[in-house]
C-alpha cells in the first residue's frame, strides 16, 4: 500500500503555520478579480469561506440546498466553541488545547493540522465578537466560559444553548454583505450532484435546481466542498433530515480519497428514541454535563420499577444512585469525552440498569445544581434547552431528571485533505465536517464550530491562494466542454433509472432498514462477524433499492422523494465503505470500538504499532471493493499514550 504525502511544512510545531504563510504563493488584488471559486455549502465553514474569499477579491459562487444560507445545519449546534484564550486563568494555552484535541481523538489525528486549529482558535472569538455575536458575559462584562468534555479547563465560549445559531448569523451577515456587493452569487435550493474535472483538475459542478428540477452547470477555477457529514446514513441521528454525504461521495467517485469513514461520533446526551415513526433525534447539549450529574440506580429492582413506570427518578434516594461516570473517571467525572461517556451509558443499560420503558436511557439530573445555584441561575444558563426538553417529552426537567441516551451525531471521517485542505484532486478543497482532518477518532465537544470557522476564516483563504497563484493565466471555462456534457448526461441517466423503477418500497422504508443495519452492526460496538454480515446485508439492500424503490411524481420538477432517493443511493454505498474501514481497523480507538480489542476495564485498546495511520480509500468502480492507501501518523511532538480520564 502506497503512503500519502500530506504536505506538512518543516520546522517546529509552533512555527509551521507561520512559516507556511511566510513562504506561500499569493495572488495580487487585480488577479483575484479574474478568478472564480465555487463554494458548496453555507454552514459555518461554507459561509465563512465564501465571505472571506469574496472580501479578498475573488468571485465566489455559493450554493446551498436550503431556502436560505442561514438554515444550514450549523444553526442547530448548542453548547459552544472552544478557544485557548485562558480568560479563566486556569492554565489553558494553545498547546493545551492542541494536546487535549489530539488526546481526545485517541491519537489518530495529524499533529500539524490540530496545532494550527488551536493556534487560530483565539482569532475566531475576536472575529465573532467584532461581528456582534452575543456571547455570554460575566457580571463585569468579560466573556464567560464553561467546561466541556475532555478538558480540565474552561475554554468554551457560548451563547446560552444556541451558539451555532448566533455564530452562523455572524457568518451570514458577512456573507450577505458580499452578496450585496456582487462579489458572491448565491444559489439557494441547488444541490450539487457531481464535480466536473477538466485535465484532472476540479473545474466546476453539476447541480439540480430543487425548485424546478432543472440540471444546471457551473464552472470555476477551484471548487470548495463544505457540505457537512454523513451520519444520516444511520437514518436516526441528531442531524437535520436534509444533511447528507452526497457531495463528498461524488468527489470520492471522481477520485478523491475518502479518509477514516468508520470514525463517526455517538453523542452521549440525546433524547432517547420513543417510537417506530420517529424521523430524527434531538440533541441535548453537552454543556448540560457542566452542572447535570449522570446516574442510574444501584439496585436492579429499582431499575425494573423505573422501566415499568412504578417509580420516577426523584423517588430513588441519594444513597441508591450510581453516578457511574464520577465513580469510573474521578478526574473528569461527568466531563469525560463523548465516546467514553456513550460507551459507559451503553454498558449500564446493557447490564439492565436503563431507566425508561425501553431500558435504553440514563438520568441527567440537575437537582444538585438547583440546590447549589438556585433555579434562576440554572434557567439563565440552560433555560432554552430545558424548555426544548419539556416540549418534546412533556416532563419538567427542573423537577424530574432528564432521560438521555447516546445517538449518532458527527462524522470525524470525510474527504482526505492535505495541510492545505486540498483533496487528492487538484483544485478540489474540503472544509469543516466534510473533511477528515482535525478530530482523529473522536471529536471533543465545542470543536466542530471551532474547526468550521477556522477553516473558513483563517486557513483556506491562505492555502487556496497557493493553488490559485498558478491559475491566473487560465481563462474562464465554458460549461459546454465535453466533460460537463458527460457529467450531466450521467446524472440524467441516473435520475431516469430511478424514476423508471416504479417498485413497492418507499425511500424512507429502505432508509430505515439501512439505519437498522448500521446501528446494529456498525454502531457503538463492532466486531468482525457483524461487520462481514453488514457488508453482505448492504449489498442486498443496494440491489433491493435499485429494483424496488418507488418514487412518485416526475424527475423534471420539484420532487422531494427523488432528492431523498439520490441521497439514499449514496448512503448505502457510504455505509458499505464504513464497514470495510471498520473491518480493516482491528483495534479500538475513540468512537471506533471493536469488542475484540478492549482492556480488562472495557476501555478502548489501540494498537499503535499496526494502525497509526489515516486510512484513505480510493474508488475502484461500481460494485468493486475499494483500495486503501495509508497516510502514516508520525508523532514528533506528543507521545501517544493510553487515554486516562481517571486521574
Amino acid at each position: 500500500m502506497s503512503q500519502i504525502d500530506s504536505k506538512i511544512p518543516e520546522g517546529p510545531l509552533a512555527e509551521k503555520w507561520s512559516n507556511y504563510k511566510a513562504h506561500q504563493k499569493l495572488v495580487n488584488p487585480a488577479n483575484k478579480r479574474r478568478l472564480d471559486v465555487i463554494v458548496v455549502g453555507t454552514g459555518l465553514a461554507g459561509a465563512s469561506a465564501a465571505a472571506s474569499l469574496a472580501e479578498m477579491g475573488f468571485n465566489v459562487l455559493n450554493f446551498c440546498i436550503q431556502d436560505s444560507p442561514r438554515r444550514a445545519h450549523s444553526i442547530a449546534a448548542q453548547g459552544g466553541i472552544n478557544a485557548a484564550k485562558n480568560y479563566q486563568n486556569d492554565g489553558d494555552s494553545v498547546y493545551r488545547l492542541f494536546y487535549d484535541t489530539i488526546k481526545g481523538g485517541d491519537y489518530r489525528a495529524r499533529e500539524a493540522n490540530v496545532y494550527r486549529l488551536a493556534e487560530v482558535s483565539n482569532n475566531i472569538i475576536d472575529q465573532c465578537v467584532a461581528q456582534g455575536v452575543p456571547f455570554a458575559r460575566e457580571y463585569g462584562g468579560l466573556l464567560d466560559n464553561r467546561s466541556f468534555g475532555g478538558a480540565q479547563v474552561s475554554r468554551t465560549f457560548y451563547a446560552r444553548g444556541q451558539t451555532g445559531q448566533q455564530l452562523l448569523l455572524g457568518a451570514y451577515s458577512a456573507l450577505s454583505r458580499q452578496i450585496g456587493l456582487g462579489k458572491v452569487k448565491m444559489y439557494t435550493r441547488h444541490e450539487m450532484l457531481d464535480v466536473v474535472l477538466v485535465d484532472g483538475r476540479a473545474r466546476g459542478i453539476i447541480t439540480r435546481n430543487l425548485v424546478t428540477g432543472k440540471i444546471e452547470r457551473y464552472a470555476a477555477h477551484a471548487v470548495v466542498v463544505a457540505t457537512g457529514g454523513y451520519v444520516n446514513t444511520f437514518f436516526l441521528s441528531t442531524n437535520a433530515m436534509a444533511s447528507n454525504g452526497s457531495s463528498a461521495w461524488q468527489c470520492y467517485k471522481k477520485g478523491a480519497y475518502f479518509a477514516n469513514p468508520c470514525m463517526v461520533q455517538i453523542h452521549p446526551t440525546c433524547i432517547p428514541v420513543h417510537g417506530d415513526f420517529q424521523s430524527k433525534l434531538t440533541l441535548m447539549s453537552e454543556s448540560l454535563r457542566n452542572d447535570g450529574r449522570i446516574w442510574v440506580p444501584k439496585k436492579i429492582e429499582d431499575a425494573k420499577a423505573l422501566q415499568a413506570g412504578k417509580k420516577q427518578g426523584k423517588d430513588i434516594p441519594e444513597e441508591d444512585r450510581d453516578y457511574y461516570l464520577e465513580r469510573r473517571y474521578p478526574a473528569f467525572g461527568n466531563l469525560v469525552p463523548r465516546d467514553v461517556a456513550s460507551r459507559a451509558a451503553k454498558e449500564r443499560c446493557d447490564a439492565g440498569f436503563g431507566v425508561n420503558n425501553t431500558g435504553l436511557a440514563v438520568f441527567l439530573d440537575f437537582s444538585d445544581a438547583i440546590r447549589r445555584l438556585g433555579k434562576e441561575v440554572v434557567k439563565q444558563k440552560y433555560g432554552n434547552l430545558f424548555d426544548m426538553y419539556e416540549e418534546i417529552t412533556d416532563e419538567n426537567p427542573y423537577e424530574t431528571p432528564m432521560m438521555i441516551y447516546p445517538a449518532l451525531h458527527y462524522s470525524m471521517g470525510g474527504l482526505w485533505v492535505d495541510y492545505e485542505l486540498q483533496t487528492s484532486i487538484p483544485g478540489l478543497f474540503a472544509i469543516g465536517e466534510a473533511n477528515f482532518s482535525d478530530h482523529g477518532a473522536n471529536r471533543l465537544g465545542a470543536s466542530a464550530l471551532m474547526q468550521g470557522l477556522a477553516d473558513g476564516y483563517f486557513v483556506l483563504p491562505y492555502t487556496i491562494q497557493n493553488y490559485l497563484a498558478d491559475q491566473i493565466q487560465v481563462p474562464r471555462f465554458s460549461t459546454d466542454l465535453p466533460e460537463f456534457n458527460e457529467a450531466e448526461k450521467n446524472i440524467e441517466a441516473r435520475i431516469n433509472k430511478l424514476m423508471s423503477i416504479k417498485g413497492k418500497e418507499s425511500v424512507d422504508s429502505l432508509h430505515k432498514r439501512l439505519g437498522h443495519i448500521m446501528w446494529e452492526h456498525i454502531g457503538m460496538a463492532r466486531d468482525e462477524k457483524g461487520l462481514k454480515e453488514a457488508i453482505d446485508m448492504l449489498k442486498d439492500l443496494k440491489k433491493e433499492f435499485w429494483s424496488n424503490v418507488f418514487i412518485p411524481g416526475s424527475g423534471d420538477d420539484q420532487n422531494i422523494e427523488l432528492e431523498k432517493a439520490l441521497r439514499l443511493a449514496d448512503f448505502i454505498e457510504i455505509g458499505t465503505l464504513m464497514a470495510h474501514d471498520a473491518l480493516d481497523r482491528a483495534e479500538s480507538c475513540g468512537g471506533h470500538f471493536r469488542v475484540e480489542h478492549q482492556t480488562e476495564e472495557g476501555e478502548a485498546l489501540r494498537h499503535d504499532d499496526k494502525f497509526s495511520y489515516v486510512s484513505c480509500w480510493e474508488y475502484q468502480g461500481e460494485d468493486k471493493d475499494p483500495v486503501m492507501l495509508k497516510e502514516m501518523l508520525n508523532y514528533e511532538f506528543v507521545v501517544p499514550q493510553t487515554r486516562n480520564y481517571k486521574k
